[in-house]
């Protein structure tokens, strides 16, 4: 009986230390990645803060006096003039060259609105 008792003893230590060993292994692997997964969330929180921020009227009108485009850094499409000239979320002013060198497009011109036909009464 004492024979089984401490080979079930032993047994039981063989586990437990396997079990601890593997929970510090795994826990270990874990931290381990945790700091650089924060540190790219922190970056992309910064990069996108500082991309948001809204340019005033009067680097509006500065860029428009350089010849300045505004790009939609979201959709890749540049404004010469128009309603979203530097009013879009996401954006930033840069010459029309470099921003076709970054494969950004133009935006469409806004087609005339279209005149209603008349219909005359006979």
């Amino acid at each position: 009986m004492d024979g089984d008792f401490k080979m079930k003893r032993i047994l039981n230590l063989t586990m437990a230390s396997w079990a601890l060993a593997a929970s510090l292994l795994f826990t270990g692997s874990v931290l381990a990645f945790e700091p650089q997964a924060t540190k790219e969330k922190t970056a992309k929180t910064v990069t996108k803060a500082a991309a948001t921020v809204a340019p005033t009227d009067k680097e509006i009108a500065d860029a428009k006096a350089k010849g300045l485009v505004w790009v939609n850094t979201n959709s890749k499409i540049y404004h010469k003039d128009g309603e979203f000239f530097g009013k879009t979320k996401e954006g930033k002013f840069m010459t029309e060259a470099d921003a076709q060198k970054a494969g950004n497009r133009a935006a469409k011109t806004p087609a005339p609105p279209k005149k209603k036909a008349t219909t005359t009464k006979k």
